[in-house]
């Protein structure tokens, strides 16, 4: 009879006895899959966008050139005024008065000439008879010149003194809107010193930005200087428009940069014949940076890593590769790719997420979605 000890010891024998088995493997997950294209190439015109304050082509602050009392205000506050329209008219009493005496003593002037021409032609035959000394004829042609100067003296006072009522109407400079009236009727202003009103001139205006040193080198780059920036074309939008619908020229270029900034005022002319945009008003501008052939990728493709953009691409092995790229505008969604990108890599589009360099992805390639013609060019 078995004993219990050989009873247990039966069933170790027989798992011994068995052949071993092989166990299965853990499967290996796929690889995450990832959309990839081709960068678009395309011809396009590059704008780069800048805030622009629109500011007067002119502003003129008018003053009295005379002194005196106002004695009526020819205009409406705000109103659009053309260039020669009366303003302010001064009392012409005084003036007219002074032109009066201006007058009076050219008469003076004359007669006095009148009678030193007499007394020389009477002492000239006193002379020739020698009745009379040489002298005497002398003195006469002196008191003749005196004469002349005093009508030359007199006729000069008598145009400052019509020139000085003249300016008793005050007349715009030049056509623009005019802001409101400093004085009124009945104050009294003087000459050069009390400020009337200020006019802007409107059509067209301007607006400026500021270029940094970057922008400013890849435009002088391209030819572009402060003498040949007319050919420049800008394009501008206010703040509650969709599109950049109005077009201008770049006009001026700042002799140098701001030290403490790092930029450069730059100026363009738009036209505004209706004279909607203000001065003050901030709006969006877009300064042509270059055209050509470039590559474009989905925005949404560019990466940060750390102070740089990258854009992950698939080699042919299936392996994320990070590329730093240098980016220039969006361009309808596309974003222009100056340099660091070749047209046959695959770059990554969707599934950016599950890719990270030296990883290996599934690439199911896309082609890119090509910009409207309207937006690229």
């Amino acid at each position: 009879m078995p004993t219990p000890l050989r009873k247990g010891l039966a069933p170790l024998a027989l798992a011994l006895a068995l052949p071993l088995l092989p166990l299965p493997l853990a499967a290996q997950p796929a690889p995450p899959a990832v959309t990839v294209s081709e960068p678009l190439r395309r011809n396009v015109t590059e704008w780069e966008e800048h805030v622009a304050r629109l500011e007067p082509s002119a502003r003129v602050e008018l003053r009295p050139r005379v002194s005196g009392q106002v004695d009526r205000v020819h205009f409406r506050d705000g109103q659009v005024v053309r260039a020669g329209q009366v303003l302010f008219t001064i009392d012409r009493a005084p003036f007219d008065i002074a032109v009066e005496s201006a007058q009076a003593e050219l008469a003076r002037a004359e007669a006095k000439l009148e009678l030193a021409r007499q007394e020389i032609d009477r002492t000239a035959s006193l002379v020739r008879d020698r009745f009379a000394p040489q002298a005497q004829l002398d003195t006469r042609r002196a008191a003749q010149r005196d004469a002349e100067a005093g009508i030359a003296d007199a006729r000069a006072r008598l145009r400052q003194a019509e020139l000085e009522r003249s300016w008793t109407e005050v007349r715009a400079p030049q056509s623009g809107r005019i802001s409101d009236r400093r004085v009124d009727a009945g104050n009294l202003v003087q000459a050069g010193a009390t400020l009337l009103t200020t006019i802007v001139a409107l059509d067209p205006i301007y607006a400026t930005f500021d270029l940094s040193e970057a922008d400013y080198l890849r435009f002088a780059r391209r030819g572009a200087s402060a003498e040949g920036s007319a050919a420049e074309p800008v394009r501008l939008r206010l703040a509650d428009e969709a599109e950049f619908g109005r077009e201008g020229r770049l006009d001026f270029l700042d002799t140098a940069l701001d030290g403490r900034s790092g930029t450069i005022r730059a100026r363009a002319t738009v036209a505004n014949p209706d004279l909607f945009l203000t001065p003050g008003t901030f709006a969006r501008l877009r300064l042509r940076a270059g055209e050509g052939d470039v590559l474009l990728v989905p925005d949404a493709a560019v990466a940060a890593d750390q102070a740089a953009r990258v854009v992950m691409t698939v080699a042919a092995d299936g392996t994320v590769v990070a590329k730093p790229v240098t980016l220039g505008p969006v361009v309808d969604g596309l974003r222009v790719v100056r340099g660091g990108l070749l047209p046959e890599d695959h770059v990554i589009v969707a599934g950016l997420h599950l890719a990270r360099p030296g990883t290996r992805v599934t690439a199911e390639r896309r082609p890119a979605a090509p910009p409207r013609l309207a937006d690229a060019r």
